[in-house]
């Protein structure tokens, strides 16, 4: 294969041998997986097995003791800052949302456009007739186009959630790592939140950790169960969830 773009079916992330540990602690041991490009994988498992640090690694927070981690075609992630790594197109979503509140949502996205505004940014300026058109189709992405001229403080839990996965969307990410999406969210929202990654999941490659089944059943995605650092058991969500050592360690709590 020549040239950079990756297409659908290749390799996107290749973690191999990943391990990470604090004081003595194994945080991840020995962990491999393969997430292909276009893919959108579901990471479950305890609490410890090692799902945050995975995400840690992937985007530059921490270094690996040993292992590779590879995105794209041959980019060595672990050589990489955190700032290089974003820029590389690999967008992280935090559990909490973090929003600037005082601004309108319209305003949040602008800020977050993959065209860096800040060195000429004032919230005076007007947009581009193409920066315009983006966040329209963000906006109707995140179900968000009746909010438009809301401040952010005033969004539901879901909203702001929805919000900031926007702000991700905005920066044009390949791959999407979003940690705990549908947590403290109603019904509705959550059903809503497995519709919307489903869209991204169309043009974008998405890892969602999640502790809520019922929400990774309604993703419909393979998925790979961590325990101890490493991959437990890896298929459908009924294949994990019939798998002896999974209900185990993991399901039968």
């Amino acid at each position: 294969m020549s040239g950079d773009t990756v297409q659908s079916g290749d390799t996107l992330l290749y973690l191999d041998g990943v391990t990470v540990s604090f004081d003595g602690f194994r945080a991840l041991n020995a962990l491999s997986l393969v997430l292909e490009a276009g893919e959108m994988r579901a990471v479950i498992g305890p609490n410890g097995a090692g799902k945050t640090t995975m995400m840690d690694v992937v985007t530059g927070k921490t270094r690996p003791d040993q292992g590779k981690v590879v995105f794209g075609k041959d980019t060595d992630l672990t050589r990489m800052d955190e700032p290089a790594i974003a820029a590389m197109g690999i967008g992280r979503k935090f559990q909490k949302p973090t929003v600037f509140e005082p601004h309108t949502v319209w305003d949040n996205l602008l800020l977050s456009l993959a065209e860096d505004r800040r060195p000429r940014f004032t919230l005076w300026a007007r947009e581009t007739a193409s920066e315009k058109q983006r966040i329209e189709e963000i906006l109707e992405t995140t179900r968000l186009t009746e909010q438009r001229w809301r401040q952010a403080a005033a969004l539901s839990h879901g909203q702001k959630q929805w919000l900031e996965i926007g702000m991700l969307l905005a920066q044009e990410p390949q791959l999407l790592l979003v940690d705990e999406p549908v947590a403290g969210m109603t019904d509705s929202e959550t059903e809503q939140t497995a519709e919307l990654l489903r869209e991204i999941n169309k043009t974008r490659s998405v890892v969602v950790v999640e502790h809520d089944m019922a929400f990774v059943r309604a993703l419909g995605v393979k998925v790979t169960v961590l325990h101890e650092g490493a991959v437990l058991s890896e298929g459908s969500i009924d294949h994990v969830s019939e798998d002896p050592r999974v209900i185990e360690v993991y399901l039968g709590r």
